[in-house]
């Protein structure tokens, strides 16, 4: 692709869109905070939950904190892309996904004052059973955090093959001779 915000686009603008798209069918279909709908009985449900704080609902309640924090960090991303920070397909591919799920919830932010939540896994993670009202094994969540949590995956092998790439005795010792 010619510019590094190209790639960038070609691959965030589709995933915001499905995002924004499924959310708004959400929004339509189902009552906020009524009880979730299984489309695979006693493993996936469908919901509408309103999320004020991050993953986990973590900072609930901070809505304004979250809205400067993802303009903050998309700045960041957009100038570093520009200064052709992320040259690997993983870190570009992370990048792109990183935009695609921080624009997502910023819009929700804007929008609705809190972030729509409405994939709902039971995977009965042990560590997970909270007994309290609405608690499930996994918090609900949306396509913007499927992108920000691949993302994360990406930039992380991106960094391990970066590391045995510098690490590699013989990479070193061609680099040296050159």
């Amino acid at each position: 692709m010619k510019t590094p915000f190209a790639f960038l686009g070609v691959v965030a603008l589709p995933l915001y869109a499905l995002d924004q798209a499924t959310k708004a069918w959400v929004v339509s279909a189902i009552p906020a905070d009524s009880p979730p709908t299984p489309v695979i009985d006693g493993f996936f449900f469908l919901c509408h939950w309103q999320n004020t704080g991050a993953a986990f609902s973590l900072g609930s309640g901070n809505n304004g904190f979250f809205i400067a924090l993802s303009i903050v960090t998309l700045a960041a991303l957009l100038y570093l892309t520009a200064r052709g920070a992320f040259r690997d397909v993983l870190s570009r591919t992370g990048v792109a996904l990183l935009v695609a799920g921080i624009l997502g919830n910023l819009t929700d932010r804007i929008r609705f004052h809190h972030v729509v939540d409405f994939l709902l896994f039971f995977l009965r993670v042990p560590f997970t059973n909270i007994p309290i009202p609405h608690a499930y094994p996994w918090p609900a969540f949306n396509v913007a955090d499927s992108c920000i949590c691949t993302a994360t995956a990406l930039f992380l092998i991106a960094a391990l093959f970066d590391k045995r790439k510098h690490s590699d005795p013989s990479a070193a010792a061609g680099k040296a001779h050159d």
